[in-house]
């Protein structure tokens, strides 16, 4: 087994443990909360710039 492999299985192994026993808890994380701000603060971005896209094109349409 290599050591990337090795490594995979390591931290797999340690995901699903803590995972579990997260669950088992009925806590969440401190890294759950982070990811969860972090996704919503993408999709902020993301709409921003969407808007920001229709509204040039929006205004460079001549009636």
């Amino acid at each position: 087994m290599t050591m990337h492999e090795q490594l995979w299985q390591y931290y797999s192994t340690r995901f699903r443990a803590q995972w579990e026993h997260d669950r088992d808890r009925g806590e969440v994380s401190a890294t759950t909360v982070a990811l969860a701000a972090l996704l919503v603060l993408a999709a902020i971005a993301v709409g921003g710039i969407i808007r920001a896209k229709v509204t040039t094109k929006a205004e460079s349409i001549q009636l």
